[in-house]
């Protein structure tokens, strides 16, 4: 049965054509994914569906009726719910509290708290996520959070649940979780629209896939029919190939790490951690994110604390050390955070662009506006990033193109080291191609990188050596032109490479 039908939908902002006479069908019980590049329609598709926005023309069909919405309550009273990229939790809220808000029980005119515990862990129950509904929703992980966000919908009676991009931020085990869940759900007569770009996912849980490039539908395919290769053709336009990755020729050691704690509540969360990155090569450390990663990315580049040790940068001690002071050594930074660490989200494209780059591109004190837009306007082209002008605000970017700022911005800075925590999350195929590639060139020009990925495929595909930490400690290091994702595995549960 043919749960959902948008007919020729067409969204116009201004001169940009959003979405071009896009037809998607979704049927009751079915895993549908929606993938295209960063831009191509897919989040501004959504957005209409659940009631965020007006469609320019075009028809939307539910049961076979038509509907028109002018808000997400409309969306949600027809039984559509939307789980968005970034949560829209009360971190002090119990579960209940968050799951019934806006439709809560009452016991005369007071809240029955009792009454929604027990009709949440019903509805947990029902849909294999059991979550303790007293406990606050901040007590639990990002991956329990989205199961809390899941449950919001379901209580609010959704068919068809929209899930925007939701592995952006999950370890590997709660994506099979989660995985696991969205099958479950269409199992139970529940119809998932999953929006992403990680076509190794889609393969594994959609009935379905739809996809678009520039605001346009180039195909939609039965999964039997479908391959990775040929999706990826339908979202760029052309064959994508790996990056060849030579052997590399290590030189001097660029970075030296030395004994590094950074202490925690209990037991440090950086433990007497050692390494060096030398010129001419990737390190990557790979972990299930929690291990210690984002204390070490911030005790390297000046924005967390150094309890113990020495980080050295072309034998300079840089720990402890300001941002600034650090940078100016020879470190550029792609942050994990993109926008708690890389970007104003209410200056313009252009001043997060030249953020790093203004203390040379000025004239007795007077930024140079002509150079500044004419290397910002370079960069923006050779990174693809789409944007309306170089004066839009980061906050109205995507989360892929706004990533891809960064990446042009810190790639740009020629340094001879280069920290690089997590490149590529929330971009596209063809841009994660094209990073790759730069990261590589980077290496290949002598430059030392240091790579932190909680995407297992991109650490191996990029890496010379391979750091695994693991409880704040590095646990192992295995050679990239050899591993194995099972004997990395091995190392990010704690146990030994062999």
């Amino acid at each position: 049965m043919m749960l959902l039908q948008m007919e020729r939908i067409t969204k116009v902002y201004g001169d940009l054509v959003a979405n071009r006479d896009v037809d998607l069908n979704v049927r009751a019980g079915e895993v549908h994914a929606v993938v295209g590049e960063n831009g191509a329609g897919k989040t501004t598709l959504m957005r209409i569906l659940y009631g965020m926005e007006r469609p320019t023309s075009g028809v939307i069909k539910l049961r076979g009726k038509e509907v028109s919405f002018a808000n997400p309550s409309d969306a949600i009273a027809n039984g559509i719910g939307m789980v968005h990229q970034h949560f829209m939790l009360f971190p002090s809220f119990t579960v209940a509290e968050n799951v019934v808000a806006g439709s809560e029980p009452s016991k005369g005119i007071r809240f029955d708290r009792a009454a929604a515990a027990e009709r949440v862990r019903e509805l947990g129950k029902k849909y294999g996520m059991p979550l303790d509904p007293l406990r606050k929703a901040s007590a639990y992980s990002v991956g329990m959070q989205q199961r809390i966000e899941i449950l919001k919908v379901l209580y609010q009676g959704a068919d068809i649940i929209i899930l925007d991009e939701p592995t952006a931020v999950l370890t590997p085990l709660e994506v099979k979780e989660l995985l696991q869940a969205i099958r479950m759900l269409a199992s139970q007569g529940k119809s998932i629209v999953l929006i992403t770009h990680k076509l190794h996912e889609v393969m594994e849980v959609a009935d379905r896939i739809t996809v678009l490039r520039g605001g346009r539908v180039t195909g939609t395919l039965e999964k039997k029919d479908a391959t990775i290769a040929g999706i990826s053709k339908l979202m760029v336009g052309r064959e994508l190939a790996d990056p060849v990755k030579s052997a590399s020729r290590p030189g001097n050691s660029v970075l030296t790490v030395s004994g590094l704690t950074v202490k925690g509540a209990g037991k440090p969360l950086v433990d007497g951690v050692s390494f060096e990155v030398k010129a001419g090569e990737i390190v990557g450390i790979a972990g299930v994110s929690g291990n210690g990663q984002t204390e070490l990315i911030q005790a390297i580049s000046g924005l967390g604390p150094v309890h113990e040790g020495e980080i050295r940068l072309l034998g300079r001690d840089i720990a402890g050390l300001p941002p600034g002071t650090v940078r100016d050594a020879g470190l550029a930074h792609i942050p994990e955070d993109r926008y708690m660490w890389g970007a104003a989200k209410d200056a313009s494209v252009r001043e997060n662009a030249m953020m790093g780059h203004h203390r040379r591109l000025h004239r007795s004190g007077w930024l140079r506006k002509r150079t500044i837009t004419s290397l910002v306007a370079e960069w923006i082209g050779k990174y693809g990033v789409k944007t309306s002008s170089l004066e839009e605000k980061a906050q109205h970017l995507s989360g892929g193109n706004l990533q891809k700022l960064i990446v042009a911005r810190e790639m740009a800075q020629q340094t001879p080291f280069l920290l690089a925590a997590e490149p590529t999350r929330g971009v596209d195929i063809g841009a994660m191609e094209f990073i790759h590639d730069k990261l590589l060139e980077k290496r290949n020009s002598g430059g030392a990188v240091l790579l932190i990925s909680s995407e297992l495929s991109e650490i191996m595909k990029l890496s010379d050596r391979i750091l695994v930490m693991f409880e704040g400690r590095i646990v192992g290091e295995v050679d990239g032109l050899t591993a194995t994702e099972e004997q990395i595995g091995r190392l990010m549960a704690g146990g030994g490479a062999s």
